[in-house]
């Protein structure tokens, strides 16, 4: 009897030991164009055995590319994709590159930088001016979002200042929204999705129900009732 673990490695167990038997007696065929043949006929077996490759691009080349490398690289035919070497998965892919540029606030993102840094563009005017605005109000909600606490509009616009190395400030007449104004809505918003939890555990039978055939329910009001002597 034989078993697995006496037989040779699987190269790719997901076709089997069968298809790799077959790749090995096409490598001893001796006529190139009959061994051409076999491979072939291995490659539709292959794609049959495997029914999901024919949802990836170009799954003729992979399944070529497999055949190739269950035979180790020792078959010899004449595929239609060029043939690989084991160089080519012995590569080692290049390392990413990821950005290392430091945070000055955490809070506030690499994105409100970014912002900034394209509002530094603009000219001056009224434009920039509602640019500037909004910046400072995106700041102080997320200000808020993180701290959960109030801040007054001289800390925002500090750090606008300098984030912005001096170069964007407020007008005169530009006021930011209140902190109450950031808190209720955020208030409003976590009370939506509680009641709206509520709401889904309560038509999803989360809630207790009251059975009507319990014969428990109802007590007998007449239990404790004495019957007079006639």
């Amino acid at each position: 009897m034989e078993y697995n673990t006496s037989l040779p490695r699987l190269i790719i167990p997901e076709y089997g030991r069968n298809i790799q038997k077959m790749i090995d007696f096409a490598i001893t065929v001796a006529d190139r164009e009959e061994r051409n043949k076999v491979a072939r006929a291995i490659i539709d077996v292959m794609g049959q055995l495997n029914p999901h490759l024919r949802d990836v691009t170009d799954f003729k080349h992979k399944l070529w590319d497999h055949l190739f490398i269950i035979s180790d690289f020792k078959l010899d035919v004449d595929s239609p994709y060029p043939k690989p070497t084991p160089e080519t998965f012995q590569t080692k892919p290049e390392l990413l590159t990821y950005p290392s540029n430091d945070i000055r606030y955490k809070h506030y993102g690499k994105t409100v930088e970014r912002i900034i840094e394209k509002a530094k563009e603009y000219p001056e005017g009224d434009e920039r001016n509602a640019l500037v605005e909004q910046i400072a109000n995106l700041m102080k909600r997320s200000y808020l979002n993180w701290n959960r606490d109030s801040v007054s509009d001289d800390v925002i616009l500090n750090q606008l200042e300098e984030l912005s190395k001096g170069q964007l400030k407020l007008s005169e007449n530009s006021l930011l929204r209140s902190t109450q104004t950031f808190v209720q809505r955020n208030n409003n918003s976590n009370n939506n999705q509680h009641r709206g939890d509520r709401d889904k555990k309560r038509n999803n039978g989360g809630g207790k129900q009251h059975n009507n055939n319990n014969p428990h329910r109802h007590k007998n009001n007449n239990q404790n009732f004495k019957r007079k002597p006639f």
